[in-house]
């Protein structure tokens, strides 16, 4: 057998595998594998437009440092919705509702493309005040502006092929959006010099070259997509008179979905109010940080793309009627993570000097490098099985839990620990001390609201609206 006869096994597609029965470690790799490839290429698309703009001038770096967190921000809330059609098209799927799958895609998409458009304007207009109050120079926020009012404006095609990933994945096809996103990934890599320098016949546009070209490759993708969608061939399909807006469902939708946007968006917000709260130490504290939360980025990819998977395989089950499959998967993630980040965090605090000297030659970043990852190191196996469980409470379709699990972890446990052990001798130490006790906090929490099994009685495919909270608290019956 070749090698690449070899490579191609370790990728499945939907009908090799079933995921309402039988083995539940080889679907969810399945499903896992693919997920974390396309998330790599992913950071590949951030990672190429800082090579090509570190080449072009240092004000354009910074201006693209300023503009990356405004965009994760914006896609935050597009992400919420394709969870929620993703969730939908699963459990659907899992019920043999193929016809509701259609419907719940199709509205989804157009959906999605309405609220994009909308918010696509609104950043447009806004986001040269927005940048000025994230703190970009006078030299660097005309160029960020021009980069971001691309962006904003290209939002559609972001959003659009966010939700073609979605529910492609909501169908149980990891694969076809890898793949698509390999095509438009090496798209970008081939545009983004020549718009950018002005190579050949092209003008020479710098920043905005970089966000052009993002764009377009998105926009690609996105055809791509829809045609794939439309065809039906490869996943669930798309309709284009079931998209329609339907009040009710966008209703559903949102109610779903806008609890999943605050997750991400807490998430977001919890890294950049940390970096408030480093940033009263010295830059090299600053910097260490920086690394640090870079290599946490590459360690937690297989969480995250696992976590995507127990989604999926909750939402068939659930819709399926097997309530006790979706739980074996959640606990044999919850496991299996705990196992495979404990065994990088292991890895993370022998090897703690070599990494933090990779990024680094200066001693005093490495030291502190040092000791951000030999604390925090000890619970990475907590943020898989956390991950893990809310992947499974968003499969249910309850998505205001697994955000609220979240909120709680991020912004009751670990700021107002950062901040107070900030403030004692432990100093910068106290900082990385919150985010070890944070990640173990949210871990039992997950575990805990997980195993009073609430989530069972969940039903989102039933009525117009979706869930809330106050759904999966059962009431004491202590009186």
């Amino acid at each position: 057998m070749s090698l690449l006869d070899r490579i191609s096994e370790l990728f499945k597609g939907r009908d090799e595998f079933d995921l309402t029965s039988g083995d539940i470690a080889g679907p969810l790799f399945y499903l896992s594998l693919p997920i974390i490839v396309t998330n790599l290429l992913q950071t590949a698309y951030n990672l190429i437009d800082t090579f090509w703009l570190g080449q072009y001038s240092t004000e354009a770096l910074a201006a693209i440092s300023f503009a990356f967190p405004m965009v994760f921000l914006l896609i935050s809330v597009g992400m919420g919705l394709s969870v929620a059609g993703s969730v939908l098209v699963a459990q659907h799927i899992g019920g043999d509702e193929e016809s509701a799958a259609e419907y719940a895609a199709s509205q989804t998409v157009a959906l999605s493309l309405l609220g994009a458009v909308g918010l696509g304007l609104v950043g447009y207009v806004f986001v040269e005040e927005l940048l000025g109050l994230l703190g970009a120079s006078p030299d660097v926020l005309p160029l960020a502006t021009d980069y971001m009012q691309v962006i904003t404006l290209g939002m559609p095609f972001m959003f659009g092929f966010f939700v073609f990933i979605a529910l492609m994945r909501g169908y149980g096809d990891t694969i076809t959006p890898m793949l698509v996103m390999f095509g438009s990934v090496l798209l970008n890599v081939v545009l983004d010099p020549f718009l950018i320098f002005g190579w050949g016949p092209f003008p020479r546009l710098g920043i905005e070259g970089a966000a052009i070209a993002t764009v377009f490759s998105r926009a690609l993708a996105l055809v791509v997509g829809l045609a794939i969608m439309f065809r039906g061939a490869r996943g669930v399909r798309i309709r284009l008179r079931q998209m329609r807006p339907d009040l009710s469902f966008a209703k559903k939708l949102v109610t779903i979905g806008f609890p999943a946007s605050i997750e991400g968006m807490g998430r977001a917000l919890s890294i950049n109010l940390l970096l408030v709260i480093v940033g009263l130490f010295p830059t090299y504290v600053v910097a260490a940080y920086g690394i640090g939360t870079r290599v946490f980025s590459v360690i937690f990819l297989p969480a995250i793309a696992v976590a995507r998977g127990v989604e999926t395989m909750t939402g068939q089950n659930v819709g399926a009627d097997k309530p006790e499959r979706a739980e074996a998967a959640a606990s044999f993630a919850a496991r299996t993570m705990f196992v495979v980040l404990g065994a990088l965090g292991v890895v993370a605090w022998l090897g703690a000097r070599p990494i933090t000297a990779v990024f680094t030659n200066d001693p005093e970043v490495i030291e502190v490098g040092v000791t951000f990852l030999r604390y925090v190191a000890p619970s990475f196996g907590f943020i898989g099985v956390m991950r893990a469980y809310n992947g499974s409470f968003r499969g249910t379709g309850k998505t205001l839990t697994a955000a609220a699990i979240v909120l709680v972890t991020y912004g009751i446990v670990r700021l107002p620990i950062a901040y107070g052990l900030s403030q004692t001798a432990m100093e910068y130490r106290g900082i990385w001390l919150a985010f070890a006790a944070s990640n173990v906090v949210g871990a039992g929490l997950a575990y805990g609201w997980y195993r009073r099994g609430t989530w069972r009685d969940a039903d989102v495919t039933e009525g117009p609206a979706g869930p809330t909270i106050g759904d999966d608290i059962e009431p004491s019956t202590d009186d």
